[in-house]
């Protein structure tokens, strides 16, 4: 079988060239280059699944952020008008002419339902980047100290008793009272002990491999415990981190629709606003679709994130890269 020796990143002249017969040089192995992230990434596009999966992730939030910057959205454009409300897509199509923004109909205030949805979409999605980018930040870092350090686990083991134990819906609704109902109160609500949770799984995992002897060897040799659980500690952790953030940020979307369908959410359109908002339409004949429209879209962007961020997770594995 002839071999393609440029697979192995080496040339015919590197693997075959003469050497001196010296120690040195028959310790000498050929072995292909490993690059990690471009292993992670073959092992992800192998499935095609997670190819359309991820396309559709990205069609869906590229959308998201494109159309109601073009569009300009007006909530209450047609509020005057008395025979543009609660419209059915071919009754909103005779009404309006036919055009993108009335294929879903027009709601309460005789909104375009599709606008909204999308200008939701963006509140929504803007919400749980944000929110997991402060919170695994925090957490991952956080939980490095945690886990390595015996002086800091004491204090933080106690923190978490006492925190942890109080249900976390029940300090975000607390926190959503307190403040303006606003877009940063609800990222302040999400984060404000959000990361708690993340930084104790992650210290639950640090100590499984803290005590190795890589690490043992690095503390007796000086090194500081903020070095030892930033580069010997975390970067074995990769998949578990990335596994953990798709987890995550799906769940942000999935407390502001849940706070905001109770009447607790921030005062801004998102889509959980909008299910709120159309809660009576759901059982008013013709009208079902203000309300089922963004509930379908909130959960396909959530399970699509979820999906893509577990199977991204998987190909983190070293151990998948065989």
């Amino acid at each position: 079988m002839e071999i393609n020796y440029k697979e192995l990143g080496f040339t015919e002249e590197e693997l075959f060239s003469r050497v001196d017969h010296n120690e040195l040089e028959s310790e000498k192995i050929t072995a292909p280059r490993y690059s990690y992230w471009k292993s992670v990434f073959r092992v992800f596009f192998r499935n095609k699944v997670n190819i359309v999966i991820l396309s559709l992730l990205l069609f869906m939030i590229l959308f998201a952020y494109i159309y109601p910057s073009v569009t300009h959205y007006d909530a209450y454009a047609n509020l005057m008008d008395p025979n543009s409300k609660h419209l059915s897509p071919a009754s909103a199509m005779a009404y309006f002419g036919k055009n993108i923004h009335w294929i879903l109909g027009a709601g309460a205030s005789g909104e375009s339902t599709f606008d909204a949805i999308w200008n939701g979409s963006r509140i929504s999605i803007s919400l749980a980047f944000i929110c997991g980018a402060i919170n695994m930040t925090i957490g991952v870092l956080v939980g490095a100290v945690w886990g390595f350090s015996k002086k800091v686990d004491a204090f933080m083991i106690e923190v978490y008793n006492i925190v942890g134990n109080v249900p976390t819906i029940l300090i975000i609704s607390v926190m959503a009272m307190l403040f303006a109902p606003t877009f940063w109160t609800m990222v302040f609500a999400l984060t404000v002990i959000g990361w708690l949770g993340i930084a104790y799984f992650i210290r639950t995992q640090v100590i499984i491999i803290r005590d190795r002897e890589y690490n043992l060897a690095s503390r007796c040799l000086g090194t500081s415990t903020v070095k030892i659980a930033m580069r010997n500690i975390l970067p074995f952790m990769t998949s578990v981190i990335v596994t953990l953030l798709a987890t995550e940020i799906p769940s942000y979307i999935s407390y502001e629709v849940f706070l905001s369908y109770i009447g607790l959410g921030m005062s801004d359109m998102s889509l959980g606003k909008l299910i709120y908002a159309a809660e009576g339409a759901m059982v008013t004949p013709g009208w079902e679709l203000e309300f089922w429209s963004p509930v379908a879209i909130a959960s396909v962007i959530t399970v699509v994130l979820y999906v893509a961020g577990q199977n991204l997770g998987d190909a983190s594995d070293p151990r998948t890269h065989m």
